[in-house]
């Protein structure tokens, strides 16, 4: 049996449906859910041992394993749950000061009208404020990265601060935050109370951006290694099931139930379908790649993702580089562990462990050990690329 944390989200889907859709009893393993409210509060039953897994932000297991923020303990990550599926929602009054059109916002050109209003509010003593969902998420090294590429410096222009998924919405309503970068269903809460409009997708940011994944404690790994290994197995399964399209409705009403996502099911399967609805009473815009699971070994635990995670963790929090970091960083995820596991199924195994981020324009064919693995594009929205040999090279060549 494995006790899974995690919060209401579409992509904690995977685990979801391995118990609902009986994907994890057919590889002999049991799951018991357990359902929070906050990051901290997933990750902190996970490191005493309330729970035996984690449906988990990618950046927070590294700043776990590394010692940030609390005593390290090191995690390992076997299996990325998804990739993208985030968006940039402004508050109603906010979309209509950066004059948002009916479609997705432009980065850059959002960038450059954003800038003027955070300028004005920075001077009249009232700067904007953005909530993200943990210091340590993807969701804030997304908004961070884009922020900064178009001119607008972090912690100096604007403010961010943590809001907890589920009250995103409410957030917004009271005026507490002018913005929001988090999962589904929550940007579309908030679009479908009339209080915020979605500017963009993070898949504009980083098209193929790391987003949650399946975190365990190492001792957990040495302990129940055939465990773990039926257990990714019933993931891939899961995922592979996720994707079908026939089964899209069945499994927006599992999301949906009160003990998982709470939400309305129209609004999951609108997330689950990539059809995104930016603005309330709007018609869904179909958003290819919005929320990105099981394609192209979108389940592979790069060690270059990871790399990347951990050059905008130096970045945010101003420590300087270290190799020995940066091997622990990457280390903490485990392509050698999805590599065993999914041996001599119908999983695409990729032949490397890392790669270039970011260099990807069209669909590109790379080494597998295990099926054909076909990559699509894979840019960053300021057309950069990273090398997690060059980090340091990297980091000196970036804006703010």
């Amino acid at each position: 049996m494995f006790r899974i944390g995690f919060l209401p989200l579409v992509d904690a889907a995977l685990p979801i449906l391995a118990h609902e859709q009986g994907f994890a009893a057919a590889e002999g393993v049991g799951i018991e859910l357990v359902r929070d409210m906050t990051w901290a509060t997933v990750r902190d039953r996970l490191l005493y041992g309330h729970t035996d897994a984690a449906h988990l932000i990618a950046p927070l297991a590294i700043a776990t394993t590394l010692g940030r923020g609390r005593p390290a303990v090191p995690l390992s990550v076997p299996f990325v749950l998804g990739l993208n599926g985030n968006a940039v929602t402004l508050s109603t009054a906010l979309a209509q000061a950066v004059e948002l059109g009916d479609g997705l916002a432009d980065p850059v050109a959002l960038g450059a009208r954003l800038r003027a209003v955070a300028t004005a509010r920075a001077a009249a003593g009232t700067p904007l404020r953005f909530g993200v969902v943990h210091r340590y998420s993807s969701h804030n090294y997304m908004l961070r990265y884009w922020l900064a590429a178009v001119g607008i410096q972090p912690d100096r222009d604007i403010e961010i601060v943590v809001t907890s998924p589920p009250f995103a919405a409410d957030a917004l309503a009271a005026g507490e935050v002018d913005g929001i970068c988090v999962g589904e269903p929550w940007n579309s809460i908030a679009v479908d109370r009339g209080v915020g409009r979605i500017a963009l997708v993070t898949a504009q940011i980083w098209r193929r951006g790391v987003e949650k994944v399946l975190a365990l404690r190492n001792d957990t790994m040495a302990e129940r290694g055939d465990e773990v290994a039926a257990l990714l197995r019933a993931l891939h399964r899961a995922a592979a099931h996720f994707l079908a399209p026939d089964t899209a409705e069945d499994s927006a009403a599992i999301l949906s139930r009160p003990e998982y996502c709470a939400a309305p099911a129209a609004t999951v399967l609108r997330a689950i379908t990539d059809r995104v609805r930016l603005a309330q009473d709007a018609e869904a815009l179909h958003i290819p790649d919005f929320m990105f699971q099981y394609r192209e070994a979108a389940n592979f635990p790069w060690r270059s993702q990871a790399a990347w995670l951990y050059s905008q963790m130096t970045r945010w929090d101003g420590t300087p580089f270290s190799p020995e970091e940066a091997k622990a960083a990457e280390g903490v995820f485990r392509p050698d562990l999805y590599r065993a596991a999914l041996a001599g199924s119908s999983a695409t195994l990729p032949g490397a462990s890392s790669k270039m981020e970011g260099s990807i324009d069209s669909a590109t064919g790379v080494g597998a050990t295990q099926g054909r693995l076909i990559l699509g594009s894979d840019r960053f929205f300021d057309g950069r690329a990273f090398d997690p040999d060059k980090i340091p090279a990297y980091l000196n060549g970036l804006a703010g």
